[in-house]
């Protein structure tokens, strides 16, 4: 990872992207959200959340509810 970059919390990227930390997580869980995790903590590099926004993310229609 780039020195400087910045670096945020699952409550942090969920005020950023304006949806659930439940959201986050199941997204997470089905490998389509980039992060990786510090001992039990999942962490978010900015710049890469962005470049995944920009590629079109995890569409609504790939998120069924289980």
């Amino acid at each position: 990872m780039q020195s400087g970059a910045k670096v945020i919390t699952v409550g942090e990227l969920s005020e950023y992207l304006r949806v659930h930390r439940s959201t986050l997580y199941r997204l997470l869980k089905r490998g389509q959200l980039p992060g990786f995790k510090i001992g039990s903590d999942w962490r978010f590099n900015l710049e890469t959340i962005d470049n995944w926004r920009m590629q079109g993310g995890a569409a609504i229609e790939e998120l069924p509810r289980k």
